[in-house]
């Protein structure tokens, strides 16, 4: 069947418009037939009900307006204040993503199939695209679509084939909050979840939570991005277990202890890295390290024995995290014969540690393949500030920084814990931010979750003599 050069009939799109939009086509319609049935009385009476029971939830019960109706209500304010008519196809059209029929020589313009408010600052419009665009032609127009749409930034994502999802960001969510208060210590172990450890939040309002259990983490930023908030995020989310023998935490810790050493009753194993002195001693950090995988392969073998594939927390058999704060001392700038053994050792512990319980979470100033060289092998990757924008991608994996993950755009300063979060199995980077740790928090999270028994293998800091 041949194309005609003819439009379709106004008529028909118009119907075809309406079927797109049931709610706002039925609504006027169920009005005017309610008025001509029942008469405008009463149908002004069951308005007002309507609106004074509306009143009465947005005053009496904020948290489930905020959380049921609110967002619904401010989407569909949007969808046709700010993404319908002529201000939706002039921001295409200003932006080349609209096409003209080659036959008819009328414009077609990408339609919306979806807007979502999820928060005050973000909304998320699922596009259908025109014959002929690409992923790569909306995501090269997104700088100057987000400022025909007067947004502060603005991400394309593929949802399905010829659909897209915009996430535009209305204004920075992070920009003027101020720092988020350390989470709450769990009054119990049982309150503990070891594949929702708390962190922070999401770009959404929402509590940013990661799967410790089974996973390895690679935490990167610079200098003042918000590393430390997320390493005593980290262990503040799993104190409890700490406390109880349900999860032993080894610290390595190649920049002295200055951070790390008050809270060394906190470990099983700690290092500062340094000999009694004060001078440097990398070789004491790779002995923490081997005994990390030496208790992982003494665990295989009890787990053989027994006829099970995978462990379970408990004190028997903990969940065992070696943490490195500054792996690039061990895995490229110390001497040759520590960088070798440790990378063979952290290596081995993260392809064999899942099943057993052993996890590896580091944190690093400088990605880059020569400083992480074992990049690959991590599951959870977040990513703060950082200086170029190459490191983005050597931290999140190919293409997240033309997905949005802008790190190195982010501030320092006021925005220190903020950055972006990438899962394995995930497409999108998501951006968060850290809770805030402050010397007042970390003291509190030794003085409660420090073990009762405080284990005799902790490595000094320095000899009590010279301190």
């Amino acid at each position: 069947m041949g194309k005609s050069s003819r439009r379709q009939g106004r008529e028909w799109r118009a119907a075809l418009w309406c079927a797109r939009h049931p709610l706002v086509t039925s609504l006027p319609v169920s009005v005017g037939a309610s008025a001509a049935t029942f008469g405008p009385v009463t149908t002004s009476a069951v308005a007002a009900g309507l609106g004074v029971g509306l009143l009465s939830w947005y005053r009496g019960h904020p948290d489930s307006f905020d959380h049921l109706l609110l967002p619904r209500l401010r989407a569909a304010r949007r969808r046709w204040w700010s993404y319908a008519g002529h201000r939706w196809s002039r921001a295409l059209r200003d932006c080349d993503l609209t096409r003209e029929h080659r036959q008819t020589q009328v414009e077609r313009v990408p339609r919306i199939l979806r807007v979502r408010s999820v928060t005050p600052s973000i909304d998320m419009v699922d596009v259908l695209m025109v014959g002929g665009q690409t992923l790569r032609m909306w995501q090269d127009q997104a700088e100057p679509l987000a400022d025909a749409l007067r947004a502060h930034h603005l991400v394309v994502l593929k949802i399905r084939p010829q659909t897209v999802r915009l996430v535009i960001e209305r204004t920075d969510p992070f920009g003027d909050a101020a720092p988020i208060d350390a989470m709450p210590i769990a009054e119990d172990s049982a309150d503990v979840d070891l594949t929702a450890v708390p962190l922070g939040e999401t770009e959404f309002g929402e509590e940013w939570t990661e799967q410790l259990i089974g996973r390895h983490w690679l935490n990167a930023g610079v200098t003042g991005s918000g590393k430390g908030s997320l390493m005593w995020s980290t262990l503040r989310g799993v104190g409890p277990m700490i406390r109880d023998g349900l999860v032993r935490v080894r610290m390595v810790d190649p920049k002295g202890g200055m951070e790390t050493g008050a809270a060394a009753p906190l470990f099983f194993e700690h290092s500062s890295c340094t000999t009694a002195d004060g001078t440097s001693d990398l070789s004491s950090g790779v002995d923490v390290i081997e005994s990390w995988r030496d208790d992982m392969k003494k665990r295989q073998k009890d787990l053989r024995d027994a006829g099970l594939r995978k462990f379970t927390v408990s004190r028997e058999t903990p969940l065992d995290v070696l943490m490195v704060d500054e792996l690039a001392m061990l895995s490229a700038y110390g001497d040759s014969q520590s960088v070798k053994r440790a990378l063979r050792l952290i290596a081995e512990g993260m392809t064999q540690g899942r099943a057993p319980g052993f996890s590896f979470v580091a944190y690093v100033q400088e990605p880059t393949k020569e400083v992480v060289p074992i990049r690959d092998l991590f599951t959870t990757r977040i990513c703060l500030a950082l200086t170029s924008a190459n490191h983005v991608n050597a931290v999140l994996g190919d293409g997240m920084l033309e997905a949005g993950a802008l790190a190195h755009e982010i501030p320092l300063g006021t925005h220190a814990g903020v950055g972006f979060v990438k899962h394995e199995k995930s497409r999108h980077p998501r951006r968060v931010r850290a809770a805030n740790q402050t010397d007042e928090d970390i003291a509190e999270l030794v003085r409660t979750c420090s073990p009762e028994q405080p284990p005799d293998n902790v490595v000094p800091l320095r000899d009590e003599a010279v301190a």
